[in-house]
């Protein structure tokens, strides 16, 4: 009888250490995946030095903008001077509040770190946009709120999408400030997207 019970210990030992093996594996195939999917993400960056970090002591021009708009609260105000766009960017996305001006769609606050995203309809009104598609890249805009200020950014991609791809809704911007402006084409059967990032002046040298 003892030695029943001692070749059942034996037993449950046994498996008690295949199981904790097998755990272990598992848990190191998960972290192995989760390394492949960080590598493939930020793949793209091939240079530490290129990565812009928030800097709290820069200062950014200050000019106050209006809080709302028609009755609704405005978050930010947009400005394109290549196609002489000026336009407030409404808080809270609707369809009543897309007839009005542009909206936060998604993402972060104007002008902090991360990918603001506004859509607006493709309307020939003069805040709506209209002229989206007449824009290059290396134009300039601007985005205005009342608590960091008036920022600089730069297109560094133009492209459409399909109504049901949400990729350029992506949160990733690798510490930098993005703007997305998104907007229908003609037949609204695609979407224009507008992307920006913070315009970096370097520091003149003597």
């Amino acid at each position: 009888m003892k030695k029943f019970i001692v070749n059942i210990f034996i037993i449950i030992f046994i498996f008690s250490i295949f199981l904790f093996t097998v755990e272990e594996q598992n848990v190191e195939k998960v972290v192995t995946e989760k390394q492949v999917f960080q590598e493939e993400t930020y793949s793209d960056i091939t240079n530490p030095d290129d990565i812009v970090i928030n800097n709290p002591e820069k200062q950014y021009p200050k000019e106050d903008i209006e809080n709302t708009y028609k009755g609704y609260s405005v978050c930010a105000k947009l400005e394109i001077p290549v196609i002489s766009l000026e336009t407030n960017i409404l808080t809270e996305y609707s369809e009543e509040a897309l007839k009005i001006s542009p909206t936060k769609f998604w993402g972060v606050n104007a002008n902090k770190i991360g990918n603001f995203c506004v859509v607006g309809h493709n309307f020939i009104n003069d805040n709506m946009f209209h002229d989206l598609k007449k824009l290059e890249i290396g134009d300039n805009l601007f985005i205005i709120d009342n608590e960091i200020g008036r920022v600089e950014y730069e297109i560094f991609e133009i492209y459409k999408v399909l109504p049901e791809d949400v990729s350029p809704l992506d949160a990733v911007t690798v510490g930098q400030r993005e703007v997305t402006l998104i907007t229908c084409t003609s037949d609204s059967k695609e979407r224009i997207i507008v992307k920006a990032k913070e315009k970096i002046m370097e520091d003149s040298k003597c």
